[in-house]
């Protein structure tokens, strides 16, 4: 096997703990330089200023992308109180509030009992929202009036970590597409006194922690010394939290050329699952389809496996 080859075959997850200053790009780009590897992408933007878990896809396994976009997220988010930012954040323009920041921590819980569950939040006019095909940041950096629709997201968890007024770090678990900008602003608003986002540390992304979570420092060394692989986590596990179904050699065959298998009933509680070969690799992401006879098949919707 060439060069070449083995880079064809290199797929999997590289868990990235961002430092803060580099934006996701600027991580996938030093990702590509340092393995090689033309194909990268993240899973989830974080903001220049924000730090913590990053995944960053690399070879076959970038088709997973979506999936492991769509993933539930976790936050350390620090809220000032007592002000806004046109950004929701630090590096906005500030303006102070009138009301003197007489909040109480329990008043304060009380605000963040509300957003807790399905609610609908209106992105910052700050953020890579596109409006009408152009990036809402760009066109509010031009002081053009910025309408962004409010979209559904869920809040599965607020808890207070830190009362240090007028800062306080709070825990946040919440879907993917929140922005937890939005969420210090609103905060601030249903308080009455203002609040605006000063730091952010994403310290869960789907299924990995930042103790998955490699520095960006450390990946480096590594890629300089030619041992990067052994922080390469498998494609199957990027997944790891949908159930999988295992398939026999034969049955591996048949997947790789789009042909749906018999799905055993034991395994039909899941609509969708991940179809590993008996070595462990992801072979296919399959969901459950039901036929005229009332037989269950699993059909192939996306095939990793190329052995």
């Amino acid at each position: 096997m060439n060069s070449q080859d083995i880079k064809n075959a290199i797929s999997g997850a590289l868990v990235v703990d961002k430092p803060v200053g580099m934006t996701s790009h600027d991580v996938v780009q030093a990702i590509r330089n340092g393995t090689g590897l033309r194909r990268a992408g993240h899973t989830g933007t974080l903001d220049p200023r924000a730090s913590g878990v990053l995944v960053i896809l690399v070879g076959p396994a970038v088709r997973l992308s979506e999936y492991v976009s769509a993933s539930d997220k976790r936050y350390q988010a620090i809220i000032r109180l007592g002000g806004t930012t046109d950004t929701f954040d630090a590096e906005g323009k500030f303006t102070p509030t009138k009301d003197p920041i007489n909040v109480t921590e329990a008043e304060f819980e009380e605000a963040l009992k509300t957003f807790v569950g399905e609610i609908e939040q209106v992105p910052p006019a700050h953020s890579a929202v596109k409006v009408g095909g152009r990036k809402a940041y760009e066109m509010a950096r031009k002081g053009e009036e910025v309408e962004l629709e409010p979209r559904k997201i869920t809040v599965h968890h607020l808890e207070v970590l830190e009362w240090t007024p007028p800062e306080v770090v709070i825990d946040v678990h919440c879907s993917s597409g929140t922005y937890v900008r939005s969420l210090a602003n609103d905060l601030g608003k249903k308080l009455g006194c203002g609040a605006y986002l000063v730091g952010l540390r994403r310290t869960k992304s789907g299924k990995f922690t930042l103790r998955d979570a490699t520095p960006l420092r450390k990946l480096q060394e590594a890629f300089n010394a030619g041992n990067w692989y052994q922080f390469l986590i498998p494609a199957a596990e990027a997944l790891a939290d949908w159930p999988s179904v295992e398939l026999n050699p034969d049955e591996v065959e048949g997947v790789r050329h789009g042909h749906r298998v018999k799905a055993k009933e034991a395994d039909t509680v899941n609509e969708k699952v991940r179809g590993i070969s008996t070595q462990g690799e992801l072979v296919a992401l399959m969901e459950l389809t039901v036929q005229a006879d009332g037989s269950k098949e699993w059909q192939p919707k996306k095939v990793f496996f190329t052995d």
